[in-house]
């Protein structure tokens, strides 16, 4: 518990202050942020906005989790494997950011770059996962289904995984705090389920030590995600952009593999869920049929053009984040009390 809180709190403390330094960094090099031109009218006044704050998130939650370790002792391997994913994909989003502000525009990696390092990294977590953490190659909800996926449909699950979150995420971040405000929630119940599994080690067939290090990731990104929101909260002094997004979604794909909690991810980040598929919906009705579903996609700009506030929308959609992952936590819960034996 106590390497919990060093974890948590370092990060939290980390972030709080060292994202008023990256923002006067950023600022004094006239590293900011892009508006797309077919945006909302409102956002255009973002522009110039510090960018990359990601940076702010992962160092925090890597700092963290190496504090951590000083009560905590050894690292383990399940761990490093998703901070070593985080990382990676951080350097994808600072390539992407780094040439959208390089070249003026809002555009950076070209979509196969892009997609060829979520691939990369997605398969090196696969690799590790399996050869050095020696994870569950069975599906799980809750825990495990024993529905034994195999060696290459695994791997091809956690790329998809890692991919798709890490995308779902991206495409959040499109409001004031929206995405590390709702990324926060979710690593708090990842605290929760991994902890409650270190305590539980019989019942999910997780090595203790292992459920404790992913456990120590998720309050590190936690606080990171929490400090950095301070000034990510609308009016945002700075966005995380990729950088960020793309290493919170490959934090939360990792944690659900490892904890093997896959299934129940898309119910826990269930607001990165809807956007993704609004966005879906949105290309598929447009080039189908030549008619938008949504004002504009993903769905929190949708709301926006209805006349919500941004606020407005932000809070609303902390709300529906937040349910989702009460209604997540309750299922893993009422799992577990089923279990026969477990309330003896």
């Amino acid at each position: 518990m106590i390497g919990l809180l060093l974890a948590g709190a370092t990060a939290l403390v980390l972030s709080l202050v060292g994202t008023p330094v990256l923002i006067r960094y950023l600022a004094s090099r006239e590293i900011g942020q892009l508006i797309r031109e077919d945006g909302p009218e409102g956002h255009h006044t973002k522009a110039g906005t510090p960018t990359m704050g990601g940076l702010a998130i992962v160092g925090s939650a890597v700092f963290g989790y190496g504090v951590a370790h000083f009560r905590v002792g050894a690292f383990d391997p399940a761990g490093l494997t998703v901070l070593l994913a985080v990382v990676s994909l951080a350097v994808v989003g600072f390539f992407d950011d780094y040439l959208a502000v390089r070249h003026r525009r809002n555009l950076g990696l070209k979509k196969r770059q892009k997609s060829g390092g979520q691939f990369v990294v997605g398969t090196g977590f696969a690799l590790l996962a399996l050869q050095w953490v020696d994870t569950s190659t069975h599906l799980s909800f809750t825990r495990d289904l024993n529905l034994d996926l195999g060696v290459w449909l695994w791997a091809i699950w956690a790329v998809l995984m890692i991919t798709g979150f890490s995308n779902a995420v991206n495409l959040t971040d499109g409001l004031d705090g929206l995405a590390s405000g709702s990324a926060a929630m979710v690593f708090g119940a990842f605290v929760v389920i991994a902890f409650w599994q270190v305590r539980n080690p019989e019942v999910y067939g997780i090595d203790a030590d292992q459920a404790l290090d992913l456990a120590i990731i998720a309050a590190a990104m936690m606080g990171a995600c929490a400090g950095f929101l301070w000034w990510n909260a609308a009016p945002a002094r700075i966005f995380m952009g990729d950088t960020g997004s793309l290493a919170i979604g490959a934090a939360i794909a990792g944690l659900a593999l490892l904890t093997q909690t896959h299934l129940l991810l898309p119910i826990l980040a269930g607001l990165y869920v809807i956007e993704t598929l609004s966005v879906i919906i949105q290309i598929i009705t447009f080039r189908g049929f030549g008619k938008r579903w949504f004002r504009m996609a993903p769905i929190h700009h949708h709301f926006e053009l209805l006349g919500w506030p941004e606020i407005t929308v932000i809070v609303r959609f902390w709300l529906i984040a937040g349910l989702l992952v009460a209604f997540g936590l309750g299922l893993f819960y009422a799992d577990f009390i089923t279990i026969p034996g477990v309330l003896d």
